[in-house]
């Protein structure tokens, strides 16, 4: 015979629990509050018994038709029915009017007139009313005995009294509409209840408390180990939560939890995009040191409840795009090359086939003597590889665009010169973005020309260039001034602003190009000015700092001084 396996019972979910409770607590606190009224109306029904006693007793005895009646031969005569119509107009158990001896003149019992009264009397002989539970022979009633005065003196006293029966019933029947109401509060709450708990229910999805916190811990461990920012505010544009990703992100700790988004000194167009209403998609944005997408989305649900932030770094991306952008317009402008070398080569072709070789080769060298010339230029002029193939990149781009790119002749910058904290990539981001810039703004302009300028500047005067300490405060100069028109000076600082930009149209994304170049210059501590160029148009400068020549050259091969430099005709 198999043994039924016993079932595993699950735990009873969280709305379960509370409902648990909070059944409980409702049955107690009414029970509570029944026993309570209870009690408390018993007290009150006695006092209100014993004033009712109090005033029904004074009366009597303050009744001048109940002095007369004393002084009769036959008191009871005219007492017992005066007794009696009183007893039940006030709705008392008994009026007893007695001698100061006690012996009893009226009584609801006509056996006991003529009876000794059970009762303390002996209060009241001395001129005082009070009041006391006592058993007499109706049973336990609260009575009050007062006395019954001619003048000064005492002739009679007066007990009027309720049974603690009557009092019971009264009390009984009070507790019975009592009880009434409790249960319809006990059901009452316990609907409420159910219906509270039941929405608890729905939003827990059943769960009970250990699910619930494991589900919670899962959620935390889920967040901290997305590699994305998530930054969720609440409807004041409160932090509410926000991730390690965003905190890295953004450059800030769990701190901010609970402080407003404006309160956290991020660049104002990304503070006005979390502060927005309306949805962002795929925005791109720039902090001090990355560029960020954002998207938000508010919370639905009727009124604001906040919104959800999410944060992409595409830092390295944008700087790739970049690099592939100028490759792109290198390899545009090497295939126009490419095509205008055929068609000199079919003019070369041409003439030999006229019998006109000397002019084939005079036509030929000649355009061999321009690109070498161009080529010696550039790399006489800056010796570093990456800045050497940006530019001849860039002059044959502009080129194409009919615009001409010089590398002025103040411009030197040795290989080897710049330091490893200085990279290629932040180099084209810098000297790309500018370059295109100035080429936009010269474009379609009377000689249309765009001017570079890169050297090593040393701080300090001539004599320390030569110190074996080598050119300690040196920094790199970057300069690009084009023919264009320039820009407005109501512009200020806006042109390094994400999203600027001069022309009315354009693809996505346009405007981002100088926000980039200050942001790279800001993380290497440089700086970044727009003035007017000397001929017209704009000239950005770009100041980069460089370490010791001694600290960049340690462990290499010694490169050529640097040549001291005059800022005049370069720009």
């Amino acid at each position: 015979m198999r043994l039924p396996v016993p079932r595993v019972l699950k735990p009873r979910s969280l709305a379960g629990q509370l409902f648990a409770v909070q059944a409980v607590l409702l049955v107690v606190v009414v029970v509570g509050y029944a026993v309570f009224t209870y009690v408390s109306d018993r007290s009150q029904a006695e006092e209100a018994a014993g004033r009712q006693a109090t005033a029904v007793a004074r009366a009597v005895a303050d009744s001048p038709s109940v002095r007369e009646a004393v002084h009769t031969e036959k008191p009871t005569v005219r007492l017992q029915p005066y007794a009696l119509q009183v007893q039940r107009d006030t709705e008392v158990d008994f009026v007893t009017i007695m001698d100061p001896e006690g012996i009893r003149w009226t009584h609801p019992d006509k056996r006991q007139i003529g009876q000794h009264f059970r009762g303390h009397i002996d209060r009241a002989l001395k001129g005082e009313t009070f009041t006391e539970v006592y058993t007499g022979t109706l049973g336990p009633s609260v009575r009050t005995v007062t006395p019954i005065k001619e003048g000064d003196r005492i002739i009679g006293l007066v007990s009027a009294g309720i049974r603690v029966e009557a009092i019971s019933a009264r009390v009984q029947e009070q507790l019975t509409a009592l009880t009434g109401v409790a249960a319809g509060a006990l059901a009452l709450g316990g609907l409420g209840t159910y219906v509270v708990n039941a929405r608890l229910r729905r939003h827990t999805h059943g769960m009970n408390a250990t699910e619930l916190s494991n589900m919670h811990d899962y959620h935390q461990a889920a967040l901290h180990a997305v590699r994305e920012g998530l930054l969720m505010l609440d409807g004041q544009y409160r932090v509410a939560l926000i991730n390690d990703g965003a905190q890295e992100l953004l450059g800030v700790t769990d701190e901010v939890v609970g402080h407003s988004v404006a309160d956290l000194g991020l660049p104002a167009p990304l503070t006005g995009a979390l502060l927005a209403s309306e949805p962002r998609v795929d925005e791109v944005h720039l902090t001090a040191t990355r560029v960020l997408v954002v998207n938000t989305s508010p919370v639905s649900g009727g009124e604001r409840r906040g919104s959800v932030v999410t944060l992409r770094d595409v830092t390295q991306l944008q700087s790739l795009m970049g690099e592939l952008d100028s490759e792109r317009g290198f390899t545009q402008a090497l295939r126009s090359q490419a095509h205008e070398a055929a068609n000199r080569l079919h003019t070369v072709v041409s003439l030999i086939e006229l019998g006109r070789a000397d002019e084939a080769i005079d036509f030929a060298t000649a355009e061999l003597e321009l690109a070498q010339a161009l080529t010696d230029q550039v790399v006489a002029a800056v010796g570093e590889p990456v800045l050497a193939a940006l530019l001849l990149g860039k002059t044959a781009q502009a080129n194409e665009r009919g615009v001409e790119l010089v590398v002025s002749e103040d411009s030197r910058i040795d290989d080897g010169l710049l330091p490893e904290s200085l990279s290629a990539r932040d180099l084209v981001t810098v000297l790309g973005n500018l370059i295109d810039n100035a080429v936009d703004a010269a474009q379609g302009t009377v000689g249309a020309r765009v001017t570079v300028t890169a050297y090593a500047d040393n701080a300090d005067n001539a004599d320390s260039a030569a110190d074996a300490d080598g050119a300690a405060g040196s920094e790199l100069v970057l300069r690009v001034a084009d023919t264009g028109a320039g820009l407005d000076p109501a512009h200020g600082e806006a042109v390094f602003e994400r999203g600027f930009s001069t022309k009315p149209s354009g693809p996505d994304g346009r405007g981002l190009g100088l926000a980039l170049v200050q942001q790279t210059v800001r993380r290497h501590e440089g700086t970044l000015t727009v003035a007017e160029a000397e001929g017209g148009g704009a000239e950005f400068e770009v100041r980069l700092p460089l370490p010791t020549v001694a600290a960049t050259q340690q462990g290499r091969a010694p490169a050529e001084p640097v040549r001291p430099t005059t800022r005049g005709g370069g720009a």
